[in-house]
């Protein structure tokens, strides 16, 4: 009798016990689903992308089963934090900015931006000077938009829900510019029929103080334990050849690399 009371007072504590989401058997990963070609939706509705085959393959290393969920970029942090999913794989850039509220696992892209203008366009320098009352588009809450802020004040700088629609207008001509990730500017120019519209302009973008230290998937602060589980399998996929294979169905450069 005592035996099992004292069982049960164990099993009771361990129910009192906080269990963080980080170490249960499921693994929620958040992403935009508005970020082609590394998040979006199919015509079916299904989640595809580097991103979510880089997920696919992270649990299936870690032998964990995840499910995906979509959340607009402007609340993908603040969702993080609200318990919403317990990782963000959405192609965010690490910063220190960003750093102050989530933990980054190492990166598994490297990261730079780029100007991208109507492919008749002159325009080849870009500083707030040349760029004066000219028209700038980015994604809103994105490092591109922080870069704009700090070093354009005198452009008419014009911020977007989605990178879709800043492709849009700079394919309208409402735009003289924009600023955006290179390797999606790079994608959308040379594999659809909008892009065809532009070209890449500039040098490209690569100072730490927008681009950080590439790009990471963010977890909850008190997380440790996930954070740490997943750069194992980002290791193990890089070396045993996978994440090449999936890098190679969406890309000619490899994001580690760029090169």
């Amino acid at each position: 009798m005592y035996n099992k009371i004292r069982t049960m007072a164990v099993s009771a504590l361990f129910c009192l016990l906080p269990i963080s989401q980080a170490s249960a058997a499921d693994i929620r990963i958040g992403t935009e689903g508005a970020y082609p070609p590394f998040n979006f939706y199919t015509a079916d509705g299904k989640l595809a992308g580097f991103d979510v085959e880089i997920g696919e393959a992270l649990c299936a290393q870690m032998k964990k089963d995840c499910s995906f969920v979509a959340q607009d970029w402007d609340g993908i942090i603040p969702a993080l934090l609200a318990n919403k999913y317990d990782v963000i794989l959405a192609s965010m850039f690490i910063t220190d900015k960003r750093k102050k509220m989530v933990d980054f696992t190492d990166p598994y892209q490297m990261a730079a931006m780029t100007f991208v203008v109507d492919k008749h366009s002159a325009l080849s320098k870009f500083d707030d000077q040349t760029m004066d009352g000219m028209a700038i588009g980015a994604q809103g809450s994105t490092t591109q938009a922080d870069y704009l802020e700090a070093l354009f004040p005198n452009a008419d700088l014009r911020f977007y829900p989605t990178q879709d629609a800043v492709n849009l207008d700079l394919a309208s001509g409402r735009l003289d510019a924009q600023v955006g990730d290179l390797l999606p500017m790079l994608e959308w120019i040379e594999k659809t029929d909008d892009g065809s519209c532009c070209k890449l302009a500039g040098e490209p973008i690569t100072d730490p103080t927008y681009v950080g230290d590439g790009v990471g998937m963010a977890v909850r602060q008190e997380d440790d334990v996930l954070r740490v589980d997943l750069n194992k399998a980002l290791a193990a996929i890089i070396a045993n050849g996978t994440y090449q294979a999936i890098n190679d169905k969406y890309f000619s450069l490899n994001l580690l690399t760029l090169k």
